[in-house]
């Protein structure tokens, strides 16, 4: 048998979350969770990160916001790539767009996406269930497939490239009905979460990692509204078991130790970021 002395091991900690000289792609990266994970990756070491979200003037303000951080590597840098997820043609210029800057991507976080409530006899086609679905879940597997080139350039047995999903415990539980139901929302959600299982196994064997993240509340411009209606962020706080709603550091750590070495043997699985609230009660 072999000695407790042979079986430790010595561990690079100090790099072990760093993504030093990593390219990312951030879907729906202009505000919310999606600005949090991108501040997170060129402050881990990213050395490009590309902001794409469908208004142009959002996708500008958030790359000047990102650019003017302190605390990024020496000519690191952010771009401003306009796009809508929801539409394949826009998809396939998003990549010829990155093609003119990069050559290979290590690092996708795929989290554009939309909601939309109304009581149940009031949800509409076109707005409360097509625009959903269009944006939440053929938009992700789309961006997925048109990067795959570009991420199996970059990635290795040794050093994988990685995928991440934003699902949403809305995906994995019930609640949100009443006035506030949004059933595409959540059908999306554990749409996106159960192909993240999928691609894992497809994709894991060409050096891609997939996992998703499913935020609870976090406060934001789409979760306002619904917040709101449920109390507001210090009441769904105080119902929460760790007593506090996500804050931006929660997203963007979470995506950096997905993206990094750290999680190299994280494959096909979901990362909750809800404070426990879910394990406590079906309801969300």
């Amino acid at each position: 048998m072999a000695s407790a002395a042979q079986d430790v091991q010595l561990h690079d900690f100090t790099n072990i979350f760093r993504l030093s000289g990593k390219v990312a792609v951030v879907s729906g990266g202009s505000r919310g969770l999606g600005l949090h994970a991108a501040s997170g990756l060129l402050q881990a070491g990213c050395s490009k990160v590309f902001i794409t979200s469908r208004k142009t003037s959002a996708c500008d303000a958030a790359v000047a916001a990102l650019n003017a951080l302190p605390n990024k590597a020496p000519g690191a840098q952010a771009y401003s790539i306009p796009a809508d997820s929801s539409k394949l043609s826009e998809i396939e210029r998003l990549v010829k767009e990155v093609e003119k800057h990069t050559d290979r991507v290590d690092i996708l976080f795929a989290n554009a996406g939309a909601t939309w409530g109304a009581r149940f006899d009031e949800v509409d086609e076109k707005n409360g269930w097509d625009r959903v679905m269009d944006l939440n879940v053929k938009g992700v597997f789309f961006t997925i497939q048109k990067f795959t080139p570009l991420l199996e350039k970059s990635g290795s047995l040794a050093d994988p490239s990685r995928v991440i999903v934003t699902g949403s415990v809305a995906g994995i539980g019930t609640g949100s009905f009443g006035e506030s139901g949004t059933y595409s929302y959540a059908a999306s959600k554990a749409a996106v979460l159960h192909l993240v299982r999928n691609l894992a196994v497809e994709l894991g064997p060409r050096h891609i990692l997939v996992n998703g993240i499913a935020p609870g509340f976090f406060m934001s411009k789409m979760a306002g509204v619904l917040m709101e209606r449920a109390g507001g962020e210090e009441a769904l706080g105080k119902s929460n078991p760790n007593g506090r709603v996500g804050r931006p550091e929660d997203i963007a750590a979470a995506v950096v130790f997905l993206a990094s070495r750290g999680g190299g043997h994280v494959n096909g699985d979901t990362l909750v970021l809800d404070g426990g609230k879910i394990h406590g009660s079906n309801k969300l």
